[in-house]
């Protein structure tokens, strides 16, 4: 015990060093991203990409604006596959090994992101230790280095015609990880790279129950899976009971706030909670600030950002503005410039800006997960915030949820139906109908223009799911554990329809 508090303490001061780096970015942030974008583009001026855009000839922002296109995955997949089978300097120069596969949850092709050495290294990896750096700098009495990390992350597998791999990023990461990060984490490398999931569950809950744990990192969904069967295994009440020494849960992926209530109760106790926003593409906003749950945007990752306003969004016109040029309170869509070689790249996310000074930020949504059928312009967080309302005023708590319009027939008003999987389910379902529909009207003056006297939208639909309803359609679908995600929010009825089949 003497030796993990040495090097409890040792790694604690270590890692503390680099608050000052964040502060510099922090007060220098116009500098800073400025010189990420021309220094990659002088790196990559001799690839592929770079010899088509001008990248040699590119000596300011409209510049780089004139001659660089914003991109989707599908305009820039042609680009990857060149990568993926093995051809050098295509959009980043050298041979790109890794490629994380992405879920997919706007489109049933996975998408393949590639993940340079840089990028590894001075994003994912960098933000891993900033993470830490932070926490580590608001609670300077941690103990993280003496009990161990549990991780939930994907599964790796070998692209077998080319030479190079491809998997979850959390799996490229956790085959990655330096050797003091490896003995601080469980379960083990070979459990946590299993491909089959269930089969994965039982290795980790038979793996980490014999160890001592003290923070958490994963999706708050699955996280929240793998907990309940650690606890159906051991017979315990709560976690704390197994691991009383458990301080903090590192969460991204989804938003928690459905899942907070749930998380207090399966613990038996109040942890802190940091957020993170992260993704194949990069490693965007850490929390910073105890009491809140803004992130702040990391701005020396070698990623340079910029942003289109959510109210000017034209796919076949799509403007952007760079970090200096955006507004508290709008909503926009990310386009990242990368050190895993995406340019201008629309990654698919909306985020709206908490702080100028320094630049905070919260997920809002993405750019194809809400509904507008009616000219609503209804996000995930307007959905979000209603629903934790609801909850709290029924007593009720919620695992899993989709939404969807249903279409104006034969002169009827159309609606927003709802499936809800409860893990606490309202005694009174209409109450709870209510208050959703009622606080969407409050957070949301679209929303609530077109449920006036119900002309254009009726009182939302609502179905209380099976129990493990999302589970099982997610496992049909081949899509357990790992960076998958439920869609939330769908402005058609893909999702929704065979959900609603399920549940008959």
């Amino acid at each position: 015990m003497a030796t993990k508090a040495l090097f409890n303490t040792v790694v604690n001061w270590f890692i503390r060093q680099r608050i000052d780096q964040i502060q510099n970015f922090m007060d220098r942030p116009i500098e800073t991203q400025n010189g990420v974008l021309f220094s990659q583009l002088y790196y990559a001026e001799n690839t592929d990409y770079g010899k088509i855009h001008g990248f040699s000839s590119i000596s300011s922002y409209e510049d780089f604006t004139k001659s660089v296109p914003i991109v989707t995955y599908e305009d820039f997949e042609p680009y990857i596959e060149q990568a993926r089978q093995g051809q050098r300097d295509v959009f980043w120069p050298g041979l790109v090994k890794n490629f994380a596969k992405s879920s997919g949850t706007t489109n049933a092709k996975s998408k393949f992101i590639p993940i340079t050495d840089e990028s590894l290294e001075l994003c994912h990896m960098k933000a891993g230790k900033d993470l830490v750096s932070i926490y580590a700098n608001n609670h300077p009495d941690n103990q993280l280095f003496i009990n161990k990390n549990l991780r939930l992350g994907g599964s790796a597998d070998f692209y077998e015609n080319f030479n190079t791999k491809f998997g979850d990023l959390s799996a490229i990461l956790i085959d990655n990880l330096p050797f003091w990060v490896e003995i601080t984490t469980t379960p083990s490398k070979k459990v946590s790279l299993m491909s089959e999931w269930e089969t994965k569950l039982k290795a980790i809950v038979s793996e980490v129950t014999n160890e001592e744990v003290g923070s958490l990192t994963g999706v708050p969904s699955w996280m929240m899976v793998l907990l309940q069967r650690i606890l159906n295994e051991t017979g315990k009440e709560n976690i704390s009971e197994l691991w009383p020494n458990l301080e903090v849960f590192f969460h991204g992926g989804i938003s928690f706030k459905p899942y907070r209530e749930q998380y207090k109760k399966i613990l038996g106790k109040d942890i802190n909670y940091y957020e993170i926003y992260n993704a194949s593409e990069g490693f965007f906003a850490i929390q910073d600030q105890f009491e809140s749950d803004e992130m702040l945007l990391m701005l020396d990752y070698g990623i340079f950002y910029e942003f289109i306003p959510m109210d000017q969004f034209d796919p076949d016109n799509l403007q952007a503005i760079p970090l200096e040029e955006v507004e508290i309170g709008k909503n926009y869509a990310m386009v990242i410039t990368t050190n895993s070689g995406l340019w201008r790249y629309l990654i698919g996310d909306t985020v709206r800006f908490t702080s100028l000074q320094p630049f905070r930020i919260k997920v809002s949504g993405r750019t194809k997960h809400y509904i507008n059928a009616f000219g609503e312009e209804l996000m995930i967080d307007n959905v979000e915030n209603a629903l934790s309302k609801a909850c709290e005023a029924t007593d009720s708590s919620i695992l899993d949820f989709t939404g969807a319009p249903v279409f104006m027939q034969q002169g009827e008003s159309g609606a927003h139906e709802w499936i809800f999987e409860f893990t606490e389910q309202p005694k009174d379902l209409e109450k709870f109908s209510e208050v959703f529909d009622n606080h969407l009207k409050s957070v949301n003056s679209d929303y609530e223009a077109k449920r006036y006297n119900n002309i254009t939208l009726k009182k939302p639909i609502i179905h209380v799911a099976k129990p493990h309803l999302f589970y099982n359609w997610m496992s049909e679908r081949g899509k357990l554990g790992g960076q998958n995600k439920v869609p939330r929010l769908s402005n058609d009825r893909e999702y929704i329809e065979p959900l609603l089949k399920m549940n008959e």
